[in-house]
């Protein structure tokens, strides 16, 4: 998410309005990208949660290395997909001129770079499931670490590098994501957590295998779902031209850092349940559950407020004086999404918690009722039709984040989760 961010921050600051529009489209590819092996991941944590909490090590150890070759099968088909389409996706996304120029040619330097991504992705899903967030932590950081001097370094041409402009923010996120990809896999391999990769467990297991696709796929369609209705509703708001593209960019980017502490419960909400299923302690499992509910749900009001009134400022350290026109559009989305911080911490936490139980075609169904069923006709109506711009298309995103947090909190009351087989 910060490499998002950090790359925002530089179109804003230092390149043109084709080139922030281009990096609005970009951050949902990279989302979509970096959640490919979700239906790996999902179900790893899911099932390494359920043996650890079983006291079952062994298995939780076959579970990573079965995750680990499941994810390289991945790896080579979504590369070579990628590789076949990076010079049409930009089209595909309705971006035009300029901004698909600068979109294809980030996509050039990003689409070689999934192999690693994948390690990234399954390496910290297994441990999380495990209980280790401190691998991942200190990943991710040294992923935005490596992403912000590189690409700053760059962009700027400081001392002898040369001045690559545009290209900067491609390389970084590459050479990040390389280190957040390798780190964890060498970690692995000398064994972390009760967990590590064994050339040995590394020979197909084609019944623990289905037993993860049986979980992991609804949960990584899912993820993919949510982010393919995210660039088809991208695409409504790009139809708006340039700069509501870029308000939209820049206010995601804004709001991503205040939904950031709910995806971190949701985090700990996905293991803890799936611990405590495995363990038997039906009890435990929903109170942990509900103290993350707590937990977010007072950091995101709390960062509800800040958004609220605070979003001039907070869109001053985006854009530079150059971007009057975004910048007068920011403050007005960054309201209207205010409401729905409380609602979000909801919906996040109990989604994490069904998908750590294994529970996850709910998830699933309700994320194609929220997007197709609300937020995609609703933002298409109110943004074009009723001529609301980009402001109608955020009033629609935040109807589909209530319909959503209505419908997981039902399934999660229902306690259908709690019988889940993995």
């Amino acid at each position: 998410m910060l490499i998002g961010f950090s790359d925002t921050l530089l179109a804003g600051h230092y390149l043109t309005e084709s080139h922030l529009a281009a990096m609005t489209v970009i951050n949902y590819v990279l989302w979509m990208l970096t959640n490919l092996f979700a239906m790996v991941s999902i179900g790893a944590i899911a099932m390494t949660a359920r043996f650890v909490g079983a006291g079952d090590w062994p298995m939780a150890n076959r579970v990573t290395n079965q995750a680990y070759l499941l994810g390289g099968i991945l790896a080579v088909v979504f590369t070579s997909c990628g590789l076949l389409l990076r010079n049409h996706l930009a089209g595909i996304l309705q971006l035009e001129g300029e901004s698909a120029v600068h979109a294809t040619r980030y996509f050039q330097f990003i689409v070689p770079m999934l192999p690693v991504m994948m390690l990234e992705a399954v390496s910290i899903g297994c441990l999380r499931g495990a209980g280790d967030m401190v691998t991942g932590l200190a990943t991710m950081v040294l992923v935005n670490l490596v992403n912000i001097v590189v690409a700053w370094s760059l962009l700027l041409g400081v001392g002898p590098l040369p001045e690559l402009r545009w290209d900067a923010l491609p390389i970084g996120a590459a050479c990040g994501h390389a280190v957040g990809g390798l780190l964890p896999f060498f970690i692995l391999l000398r064994g972390r957590f009760g967990l590590k990769i064994q050339w040995p467990l590394l020979r197909p297991d084609f019944d623990l295998m289905r037993r993860i696709l049986r979980i992991g796929v609804p949960g990584g369609i899912d993820v993919l779902s949510i982010v393919a209705c995210q660039l088809f509703f991208i695409s409504i708001i790009d139809r708006l031209g340039p700069v509501a593209s870029a308000a939209h960019g820049v206010a995601i980017r804004i709001e991503s850092l205040a939904y950031l502490p709910g995806y971190a419960f949701q985090l700990a909400s996905a293991t803890l349940a799936g611990q405590y299923l495995g363990a038997r302690d039906y009890a435990q499992a929903s109170r942990s559950v509900l103290t993350a509910c707590a937990t977010s749900g007072s950091l995101l009001a709390g960062a509800g407020l800040v958004l609220f009134f605070g979003s001039h400022q907070l869109v001053g350290l985006f854009l530079s004086a150059q971007q009057a026109e975004v910048a007068a559009i920011v403050p007005h989305l960054l309201r209207i999404v205010s409401v729905a911080m409380l609602p979000l911490a909801i919906m996040q936490v109990l989604t994490g918690a069904l998908r750590g139980a294994g529970d996850t075609r709910w998830p699933l169904a309700f994320t194609f009722i929220g997007f197709i069923g609300v937020r995609i006709p609703a933002a298409y109506f109110l943004a074009h039709t009723l001529g609301w711009g980009v402001e109608g298309a955020w009033y629609a995103m935040v109807a589909d984040v209530l319909v959503r947090t209505a419908l997981v909190m039902y399934r999660f009351n229902h306690g259908g989760w709690k019988r889940i087989e993995v």
